[in-house]
């Protein structure tokens, strides 16, 4: 399974190492990765593959919580197919 992380917050140093950090420790491989800053916003998109993964989405959209509050970001976690044409 794919899946698109977007990262949004204070820029701040560390934040894609901490994200990054993350996917490195549960296997989640990152397939394309950008970053931007908007003024004085950090910004993040990443698509990963969960599929060399023990976890799931669920479990990693909770420990992304967890990062998001110790970085004071936000994080969100969508299935890379909500983007997908379906027609």
């Amino acid at each position: 399974m794919r899946a698109v992380v977007t990262v949004v917050g204070k820029d701040k140093t560390g934040i894609i190492a901490r994200v990054s950090g993350l996917f490195y420790e549960k296997n989640i491989n990152i397939l394309d990765i950008s970053q931007k800053l908007m003024q004085n916003l950090f910004t993040m998109i990443a698509l990963v593959d969960l599929s060399g993964s023990k976890i799931d989405m669920n479990e990693l959209t909770k420990e992304l919580d967890k990062v998001a509050e110790e970085l004071s970001v936000a994080i969100r976690v969508l299935p890379e197919d909500m983007f997908k044409n379906t027609l």
